[in-house]
């Protein structure tokens, strides 16, 4: 059966930090439901109610475009190995871009001021509800390596070639949905521009 908490408790963060992957769920009022496989090691829990994740750039970027809609987010673990459970984190999220003030202090604070090669944002999540299931039909899985494929393609293209990559990828959903990339930089710049 499943429970649910009003917040992230310490047998939750454990589970929570032996997993190498989880899932975030999010969309639009309309349009396609966007289900994406994130890497563990980019995840942060900051608070009992607050977890940040360092994103990459990626063939899209349709998380942040339906959270400019809608921001409702479900991130979702599953034991791949050992007793079985899933858990949900539900709440509301937006992301965090790239060299904005926040970004720098989360990245300063959280990730020792280093960032995975490509990494393009971060997303932020306020936890509403946390909730926990059997996760008995989860089928158990060995757990081999990080792939290396994903950091070897951003280190090869280097900063220059994954602007132009994001400019022309990450600024829309498949739906059409502006994502907000390289705007709300821009608004920053504009507001703490001395006049």
């Amino acid at each position: 059966m499943g429970k649910q908490f009003q917040r992230i408790e310490p047998t939750h963060r454990d589970f929570i930090e032996r997993q190498h992957i989880f899932f975030n769920a999010s969309a639009a009022s309309e349009g396609r439901v966007n289900v994406s496989p994130r890497d563990s090691a980019a995840l942060r829990i900051l608070d009992s109610n607050t977890v940040i994740y360092l994103d990459r750039t990626g063939s899209g970027n349709e998380t942040a475009a339906h959270l400019r809609l809608n921001d409702r987010l479900t991130m979702m673990f599953c034991a791949f190995e050992g007793s079985p459970m899933i858990l949900r984190l539900y709440g509301h999220a937006r992301i965090i871009p790239r060299h904005s003030c926040e970004y720098d202090t989360l990245l300063a604070a959280h990730f020792d001021n280093t960032e995975f090669p490509g990494a393009r944002q971060m997303l932020m999540l306020n936890i509403d509800l946390v909730q926990t299931s059997c996760g008995m039909s989860v089928p158990l899985y060995d757990y081999v390596s990080e792939r290396d494929q994903l950091n070897r393609w951003a280190e090869a293209k280097g900063e220059a070639a994954l602007e132009e990559y994001r400019l022309k990828k990450n600024t829309h959903s498949i739906d059409g949905y502006p994502t907000g990339m390289f705007e709300e930089i821009e608004e920053e710049i504009k507001e703490t521009a001395v006049p």
